[in-house]
C-alpha cells in the first residue's frame, strides 16, 4: 500500500516464486527480525489466511479435484483473495502493521494467465477487483535458478505433489518464465533474490532488497553474521494449519508465526 508523507499506513510486502523457492522460510525469518525491533508483523498467505479462504484453498490444493476448469480456478483464487484483503490485509495496513504475504496477484498472472493460458488482461482486471486498490510496496521474487524439475522436487519430496504441482514441467516452465517477465515489467516493485545458495546468504539478500522500506542501511544492516546464521534453522510454514486462519488480522501475531515455524506441514499452491 503506497504511503504519503503524513500516512501512517503499514507496509505490504509479498513473496513470489515457483515451486520450492523457499518463500515461507524467509517470511518467517524476516518476521522474526522485525519483531525483534518491536514492529507489528502480520504473516499470511494467498490463497488462505482466513477460515473462508482456507476452505477454498483446500479445494484448490486437493489433487483429487483434477477437473477444476481454468476459469473456475481463477475465480476461486480471486474469491479467496477478496476475503483475505477485506478481512485481514486492509485492517492490518490501516493500523500500521507490516504485512508479509506468501503469494498474491503476481502468482495469479503467472499461473493462471501464463500457465493456464487465460487472457492476461482479464486476469489483471479480476485481480484488481479482488484487491480493491491494495498493491504491494515491494515484492520479493524468490528464484531457485534451477530447473523446474529440481524446484518441484524441493517442493514435493516431503509431502508429495498437490494439484498445481501435478500440472507438469511445461506448465511450470511457463510459470517461471512469467515471473521473470513480471520482474522486468515491474522493476521498481519486484526484486529478484536467488534462493539457490544457503539460507543465511539468501536471507541477507532479502533484507538488503527491503532495507529502504524499513529505514535500514543496505550496506550496514542492523543484524550481524551470527543473526543471519540462524536462518539455517528456520522452516517457516505459514500456510496450512487451520488454527492459523482467522478473519481477524489481530489473530495473525507472533504466536501464530511461532506455531507456523514449528509446524513442518506445508504445501504451495497457485
Amino acid at each position: 500500500m503506497k504511503q504519503g508523507a503524513q500516512d501512517t499506513r503499514g507496509i505490504f510486502i509479498t513473496f513470489e516464486g515457483g515451486e520450492g523457492a523457499g518463500k515461507s522460510t524467509h517470511i518467517a525469518f524476516l518476521a522474526h527480525a522485525l519483531r525483534l525491533q518491536n514492529r507489528e508483523v502480520v504473516c499470511t498467505f494467498d490463497p488462505g489466511g482466513t477460515p473462508m479462504a482456507q476452505k477454498i484453498r483446500r479445494v484448490l490444493l486437493d489433487p483429487v479435484d483434477e477437473d477444476i476448469t481454468p476459469d473456475c480456478e481463477l475465480f476461486m483464487f480471486e474469491a479467496a483473495r477478496a476475503q483475505l484483503v477485506d478481512s485481514l490485509i486492509k485492517p492490518a495496513l490501516s493500523r500500521g502493521a507490516i504485512v508479509l504475504c506468501d503469494r498474491f496477484c503476481d502468482s495469479t498472472i503467472a499461473y493462471q494467465a501464463f500457465g493456464r493460458g487465460l487472457d492476461r488482461d482479464f486476469v489483471e482486471r479480476a485481480n484488481a477487483f479482488a484487491c480493491k486498490g491494495i498493491v504491494p510496496d515491494r515484492t520479493i521474487l524468490m528464484d531457485t535458478m534451477q530447473s523446474e524439475e529440481e524446484g518441484l522436487f524441493r517442493a514435493t519430496h516431503d509431502l508429495g505433489a498437490d494439484r498445481m504441482e501435478n500440472a507438469g514441467l511445461e506448465f511450470h516452465a511457463r510459470v517461471n518464465k512469467a515471473f521473470r517477465q513480471l520482474a522486468q515489467e515491474n522493476r521498481d516493485r519486484i526484486r529478484i533474490v536467488s534462493s539457490k545458495g544457503d539460507k543465511p546468504h539468501t536471507a541477507h539478500a532479502v533484507f538488503t532488497a527491503l532495507a529502504d522500506l524499513f529505514g535500514w542501511d543496505p550496506f550496514n544492516l542492523p543484524f550481524d553474521e551470527d543473526f543471519f546464521a540462524q536462518a539455517a534453522t528456520f522452516k517457516g510454514k505459514v500456510r496450512h494449519s487451520n488454527t492459523e486462519a482467522s478473519d481477524s488480522a489481530n489473530a495473525v501475531t507472533a504466536k501464530t508465526m511461532n506455531t507456523a515455524v514449528a509446524n513442518p506441514s506445508s504445501k504451495d499452491v497457485h
